[in-house]
C-alpha cells in the first residue's frame, strides 16, 4: 500500500519556485547566474512598516489573534477597499489570510464539489490550476494569445462557460504576462458573467497599483455592481508594499463565503502571524508616498526590458500595462539548434538551454498554460536587467 496521499497525483511543484532553487543552486557552485524567475519587488519594505512590527513585538502582540485577522486590519481592508475601488464591505466580510494564495486557497476548498469547473484564462499564474485540483475542482484553461494582448475575449468567456461553471478566475494586471484589462474590456466580460448567474467571480487585484502609462486600474464589482453578491475580491501586501515574505492577503466578498473561508482556514494554518497583521495594518492606513516612485521604478525597467527583448533575434515581447513580468514568444527560436549542437524543441528547452548556456533563469511558458514562450520578472536593477537582456541577445544570435 502507497504510504503517499493520491491527492499528489494532482499537483505539482512550482515551477516558478523550482527555477529560483535552481539558479541558487547553480549560484551555489560558483557560476554567474541572473535569476528573472522570482515575483517579488527587490526593494526593502517600507521604514515605518518595519517599525509597526517592531513595535509590536515589543508591545506584546505576539499571541494568537482571531483566525482570519485583528479586528484593526479589517477595517483598514475596509476602509480601503472604500477608498480606491468604490467597494462597501462591513468587518465581516473581510478575510485575512497567510497570503494572497491561502486565500484563493480556503475560497476554493470552501465551495469547490467534484464535477464543479473553474475557468482559469491563459497564460495563467501556475497555482490557479492545482489549487482547483487539490479542491477536488476540474480547471478549464482558456487560452487568450499575444493576437488579443494576452486578454480573454467575451466569445471565448461565453463559450466557456457550462452548467458545471462554479467560478471564473480573473487577474489584471496579470502575472504572467502584466496584462491588465481596460475598464471597457472588463465591462464587456462582466456582460457575460451577468447572463450567467451561477457563475461567482474570482478577482486576484494582486498587482492594483503597479500600473503604468495612463493605465487605470478597476475590479469586476467596481465595475458591476450587479455582481458584487458573487465576487470575492482578493488582494494582498506582497507586492505594491514589497512584503512578501510578511505573508499578508485578505479579501473582501459575501459573508456565507467569508465565513465558510474561516472555517477552512481555523483547520490549517489559524490565524496569520501577529506580527504581520500590525505590519499590514500600518501599510494600508500609513503613507503611500512610496508608491507612485516605486511604480515608475518598475515602468523603466519595463521598458528597458521590451526594448532589448525585442532587439533579440527570434523573440517579440509585448509592452504590457503592470505587474512587473513581460511573457515573450519565442516562435522564431523553435527549431533552431544552440552552437553546442542541442536543439530547441519548445519553451522549456530553450529556459533549460539559456540558464546553462548565459547563466539566465527565466520560467518557460508551458508552466503558464501557453507555448512558446517564457516569463521575465524584471523586479530587480537596471544594470542586472541589461546584463541579463544582453546575455538573452547573445544566445539568440547564436541560434542556427
Amino acid at each position: 500500500m502507497p504510504f503517499l496521499s493520491d491527492t499528489l497525483s494532482r499537483v505539482k511543484p512550482s515551477p516558478t519556485i523550482a527555477v529560483t532553487t535552481k539558479a541558487a543552486e547553480l549560484k551555489a557552485q560558483g557560476r554567474d547566474v541572473i535569476g528573472l524567475g522570482a515575483g517579488e519587488p527587490d526593494f526593502d519594505t517600507p521604514a515605518n512598516i518595519r517599525e509597526a512590527a517592531k513595535r509590536a513585538i515589543d508591545s506584546g502582540k505576539t499571541r494568537y489573534t482571531a483566525v482570519d485577522g485583528i479586528p484593526e486590519l479589517k477595517k483598514a481592508i475596509c476602509d480601503k477597499f472604500l477608498r480606491e475601488n468604490g467597494l462597501t464591505y462591513t468587518p465581516a466580510q473581510i478575510s485575512v489570510g497567510t497570503g494572497g494564495k491561502q486565500i484563493l486557497y480556503n475560497a476554493l476548498m470552501a465551495t469547490c464539489n467534484a464535477g464543479d469547473e473553474v475557468i482559469i484564462p491563459a497564460p495563467y499564474w501556475v497555482s490557479y490550476p492545482d489549487m482547483v485540483e487539490l479542491a477536488g475542482g476540474t480547471p478549464v484553461p482558456v487560452v487568450a494569445t499575444i493576437e488579443t494582448d494576452f486578454k480573454l475575449t467575451p466569445a471565448q468567456l461565453e463559450a466557456a462557460i457550462t452548467p458545471k461553471t462554479k467560478w471564473f478566475i480573473f487577474n489584471s494586471p496579470s502575472n504572467p504576462t502584466g496584462a491588465g484589462y481596460t475598464a471597457a474590456e472588463l465591462r464587456a466580460l462582466c456582460d457575460v458573467l451577468l447572463r450567467h448567474p451561477h457563475v461567482w467571480i474570482m478577482s486576484d487585484d494582486m498587482y492594483e497599483h503597479l500600473v503604468f502609462d495612463d493605465f487605470v486600474f478597476t475590479t469586476p464589482a467596481q465595475i458591476e455592481p450587479k455582481l458584487y453578491d458573487r465576487t470575492l475580491t482578493c488582494n494582498g501586501v506582497s507586492k505594491s508594499y514589497a512584503m512578501t515574505g510578511w505573508r499578508i492577503g485578505y479579501a473582501g466578498g459575501p459573508v456565507h463565503l467569508i465565513k465558510a473561508m474561516g472555517t477552512i482556514q481555523s483547520q490549517s494554518t489559524s490565524n496569520p502571524s501577529s506580527v504581520s497583521q500590525y505590519a499590514a495594518l500600518e501599510a494600508l492606513t500609513g503613507p503611500q508616498d512610496f508608491l507612485a516612485p516605486n511604480r515608475a521604478m518598475f515602468q523603466k525597467r519595463r521598458d528597458l526590458v521590451v526594448s532589448m527583448l525585442n532587439a533579440a533575434k527570434g523573440i517579440t515581447c509585448p509592452k504590457p500595462e503592470g505587474a512587473f513580468y513581460v511573457y515573450p514568444d519565442i516562435s522564431g527560436c523553435i527549431g533552431k539548434t544552440t552552437p553546442a549542437g542541442k536543439k530547441i524543441a519548445n519553451d522549456e528547452d530553450f529556459a533549460t538551454y539559456l540558464l546553462e548556456d548565459t547563466g539566465v533563469a527565466v520560467v518557460f511558458g508551458a508552466a503558464f498554460g501557453l507555448s512558446p514562450n517564457f516569463r521575465v520578472s524584471y523586479a530587480t536593477s537596471d544594470a542586472i536587467l541589461l546584463d541579463a537582456c544582453t546575455r538573452i541577445q547573445n544566445f539568440c544570435a547564436a541560434l542556427t
